[in-house]
């Protein structure tokens, strides 16, 4: 074993009983297979080149891979009917925390660890601690973390614009109040910062308990509400907050570190934009994660652990620096910018913003909310604050 990583016998040797005699039996056969990977939350824009890469590395175990997106709130209901109906024909979902709760609620997912421990990392060894405790904290061994970010939330807003920005909860809304429909954030279900919002107000509020949604979150809630009277409508993702924003049909957005450089970076979003956090913020950390849905053949399965494993490699992970959407981007320790491409090396100097080291270092960082609880966030949020003026 090396870098923590494992060549096809490892892999094999993490599945148990029958279904090590099943993938060994498929592999030995020489029939590379077809694997369809959905994404839900905009992952493959940070692990395409690498997934493509493990193909044409690999031809003897794949032989083609197809991509497909999907908007993560469909994505739960779409996998508990082909796994009534005996049909699975999507072997690994790419997700963030939305679908991936969903799915855990649900038991949509083949557990990984500890099941196929042995034919993975080890997380403990590989992995930065925020993605570490997003691992073990949120995928509850279902889901296997592939790109991390501290993320939000953040207020990003145009200065010539915007004026003065808010610098505590109580002047944002009085911001709001003096320019109706100017402030914008998307449902949070489907959008990162959205979700960061959503998790982050209870530590600025200093709420009772901020990491329970139902009991604990008096203050948000009302706040929430309060806010919703000078917002026009809830947009179902990020990429409509930053289409308005860069028109100039609003003035301050919710933002990540990742959605405010990438946007920039592409021209969606003028590059002078600026951005500030609330008195009392905290980090609200996001990961995304591997998944595989229960169902999927024992072969695919042993392929997949592989493909996995490849996708944490530091000269893989280094790719998820990309141009900066999911700022940094690696999930996995010593992954430097220098190990980046060029490109994304040139584009993060002159995109990225030297205060994230500063404010990074100084706010704590928090994990998501248990999957049941941000399951339950999620669903308050659609019936209380977002049922009549999502669009």
């Amino acid at each position: 074993m090396r870098n923590g990583m494992t060549t096809r016998r490892g892999v094999l040797a993490g599945l148990s009983g029958a279904a090590a005699l099943g993938a060994t039996r498929g592999l030995a056969q020489g029939a590379p297979v077809t694997l369809n990977i959905i994404d839900v939350a905009g992952n493959l824009q940070l692990t395409q080149e690498a997934i493509e890469r493990f193909r044409a590395q690999n031809p003897s175990l794949v032989t083609r891979i197809i991509f497909s997106r999907a908007p993560a709130p469909e994505l739960p209901a779409k996998l508990k009917a082909m796994q009534n109906a005996g049909r699975v024909d999507i072997e690994l979902v790419l997700t963030g925390p939305g679908a991936l709760s969903d799915g855990i609620e649900q038991g949509l997912w083949t557990e990984l660890l500890p099941a196929h421990a042995r034919a993975l990392p080890a997380p403990e060894a590989i992995y930065l601690d925020g993605a570490l405790r997003m691992q073990q904290q949120l995928a509850r061994g279902q889901g296997l973390a592939v790109v991390y970010s501290p993320s939000g939330p953040i207020l990003q807003y145009a200065p010539e614009r915007a004026g003065k920005p808010p610098v505590t909860a109580a002047e944002l809304i009085e911001w709001t109040r003096a320019r109706p429909n100017k402030f914008f954030y998307a449902r949070p279900v489907n959008s990162g910062p959205g979700w960061t919002f959503l998790m982050g107000l209870p530590y600025i509020l200093n709420d009772k308990d901020p990491k329970d949604p139902t009991q604990g979150w008096d203050k948000t809630w009302e706040y929430l509400k309060e806010l919703g009277k000078n917002i026009e409508y809830y947009p179902s993702n990020t990429g409509a907050t930053m289409k308005e924003f860069g028109e100039g049909a609003r003035d301050m957005i919710v933002s990540t570190c990742g959605w405010d450089i990438n946007p920039r970076v592409l021209g969606v979003v003028p590059k002078a934009t600026e951005i500030t956090t609330l008195e009392g913020f905290h980090w609200v950390a996001d990961t995304q994660f591997m998944c595989i849905p229960k169902g999927v053949s024992e072969q695919k399965v042993a392929v997949l652990l592989q493909l996995m494993s490849f996708l944490l490699r530091p000269e893989q992970q280094a790719l998820t620096y990309d141009r900066g959407y999911f700022y940094p981007g690696p999930a996995v320790k010593d992954v430097p910018l220098n190990l980046a491409t060029k490109e994304s090396q040139e584009l993060l100097q002159e995109f990225g913003r030297p205060v994230y080291d500063k404010i990074i270092g100084e706010h704590p960082v928090e994990v998501q909310l248990t999957p049941q609880r941000l399951v339950a966030a999620f669903r308050r949020w659609d019936q209380e604050i977002g049922a009549q003026k999502t669009k």
